[in-house]
């Protein structure tokens, strides 16, 4: 089991806070964000994690380094280019030959990782979404699932006119290596603009 963490993002919107440092390193409580995240995964037990990186990306290495001061394995990639979501994700391939779960490097959450991954393995998943409900999904991507907890129908970032639900997409993910074959190579590509609509019509 591994962990990607896509800490790679300019975070235009918070600047000037982020003109000199990744949005992911900001502090909470004297603490940088991402390393919330870095904890909460080796307390589910996910111990080889893989950093995506691309504004900045000497920030975030000098501070976690190797990270065998946390006692877990850290690999770090830096796509030359813009890639999107999925498409970053893709560059990480040669290092995720197993389950892994996806988590932006600027969450912080109560969410409980094992929880995640129990649920994905009961339904003998490919491609796991968690999802959670909000009072304004207009900045989110909104989801409908069956009574078997199926996704049969989202739509990113939809107008007031568009809202069918009020439960979003969080971010973390969890994939079976096989899905990043349907990410093409050297490619912008979105998660929920692209793999996700080519997943489901598959």
């Amino acid at each position: 089991m591994k962990a990607v963490v896509m800490a790679g993002g300019f975070g235009t919107r918070i600047q000037p806070l982020t003109s000199s440092m990744p949005k992911p390193m900001i502090p909470v409580m004297n603490k940088p964000m991402m390393e919330y995240i870095i904890d909460t995964l080796k307390d589910a037990g996910i111990v080889e994690i893989v950093i995506l990186l691309y504004f900045k990306p000497e920030v975030i290495k000098s501070y976690f380094g190797d990270g065998s001061e946390k006692g877990i394995k850290i690999n770090y990639v830096l796509p030359d280019d813009d890639y999107g979501t999925a498409g970053a994700v893709k560059k990480a391939q040669p290092y995720l030959d197993e389950k892994f779960i996806i988590v932006s490097g600027d969450l912080i959450t109560d969410f409980n990782f094992q929880d995640i991954l129990g649920f994905h393995d009961v339904k003998n998943s490919k491609a796991t979404i968690t999802l959670t409900s909000v009072p304004d999904p207009l900045q989110f991507g909104v989801v409908i699932t069956d009574k078997e907890n199926k996704i049969i129908r989202f739509l990113e970032k939809p107008g007031w006119g568009e809202v069918f639900s009020d439960t979003i997409n969080t971010g973390i993910y969890v994939f079976e290596p096989e899905i990043l074959d349907y990410i093409p190579e050297d490619c912008n590509f979105d998660f929920s603009k692209y793999l996700f609509p080519k997943l489901m019509a598959s």
